[in-house]
């Protein structure tokens, strides 16, 4: 039975990757870090005692601040696949908490390779870089197209991206990149504008909610379903060299855009309901981000096959459900504008 180390196993890409190896038969272990919360929320229809027969899905508490925790695991697990998800994954908010973004999300990364090296555990490793490296570079962005970080986080990812070319090169490693652009779905952060958007589409159709601050809206995003670019990942550690894919639908859309479709597949007019923060502005902005996916295409043989309206409206429906639900049960007072 393959087996396979997780860290992020608790966010979006985490949890989902989890259920697809554990449907490829994997043994699954996940990095949680300890808090005075649970935040399994997205693992819990997953998670099964330890006592349990047959249990195939494990959490360990470890930390990529903290190098022997990563050590021990890799050496007590010996996973024939690693995945690096875990990060400070909030552009904006990278602007304001700077030092940690970099601490977790660059030398992160770093830690875990080193602690591969260390150990001498005979691992594939998979970084999730991040189209955010590209910056401003002019789209579309592939594999060679130059990097042009704007935030501290597409700095960090941007360090984590070249640390994992350089143990490759240096050691021999099997260690290879994702270069992941946006990815959606239910699953997401509630302050990421994609959920934020259509989490206000459901609180305003159902009269818990006035307004949508929003920052950016001509930004322009290269949007996909995040189920279908967990595959993506495996894919690229089922390659017999180790290397770098850019993964995206190759198409492009603006936050405004995003919002327009989401409130219209409720019948309301996006322009009576969204205001703009000054807040939500980023420091240094990205104009436009849109993959050149064609060596995935070539060497991986993926393609997306959710597009952009069919996300915008499964999200919009999985928010209107989950509210519903609570609704049921007992009655909240309304939100507050976010």
């Amino acid at each position: 039975m393959q087996r396979a180390l997780i860290s992020g196993v608790t966010g979006q890409d985490g949890s989902y990757l989890a259920e697809f190896l554990l449907q490829k038969g994997y043994e699954v272990h996940g990095i949680k870090r300890r808090a005075s919360s649970f935040n399994t929320g997205r693992v819990d229809p997953i998670y099964a005692d330890l006592h349990e027969h047959g249990n195939r899905f494990f959490l360990h508490f470890a930390d990529l601040a903290d190098s022997s925790s990563l050590s021990r695991l890799l050496y007590d697990i010996r996973p024939e696949e690693v995945y690096n998800l875990a990060a400070q994954s909030h552009v904006r908010v990278s602007f304001d908490i700077p030092e940690y973004t970099s601490d977790i999300t660059a030398t992160g990364a770093l830690r875990l390779l080193e602690s591969i090296r260390q150990t001498g555990v005979r691992t594939r490793f998979y970084q999730a870089s991040s189209s955010e490296m590209f910056g401003s570079s002019p789209p579309p962005q592939s594999e060679r197209t130059p990097f042009y970080p704007r935030s501290p986080y597409a700095c960090a990812k941007l360090f984590a991206h070249s640390i994992t070319v350089n143990y490759r090169e240096s050691y021999g490693m099997f260690a290879a990149s994702g270069i992941l652009f946006n990815h959606e779905s239910p699953r997401r952060g509630e302050t990421f504008v994609t959920r934020k958007i259509v989490r206000a589409v459901a609180h305003i159709k159902l009269g818990l909610q006035t307004k949508l601050y929003l920052g950016n809206l001509d930004a322009r995003r290269d949007w996909g379903y995040a189920p279908e670019y967990v595959e993506a990942m495996w894919l690229v550690l089922q390659q017999e060299d180790a290397g770098d894919f850019v993964i995206g639908t190759g198409d492009t859309h603006s936050v405004r855009e995003f919002a327009e479709e989401a409130f219209s597949h409720v019948g309301l007019d996006w322009r009576e309901y969204v205001e703009i923060d000054p807040r939500y502005l980023r420091p240094a902005e990205v104009d436009a981000l849109q993959a050149d996916p064609s060596k995935a295409r070539a060497l991986l043989g993926w393609r997306h096959r959710v597009g952009f309206r069919e996300l915008v409206r499964l999200m919009v429906e999985a928010e209107l459900a989950e509210l519903r639900d609570r609704l049921a049960g007992v009655l909240r007072p309304a939100s507050q504008p976010v």
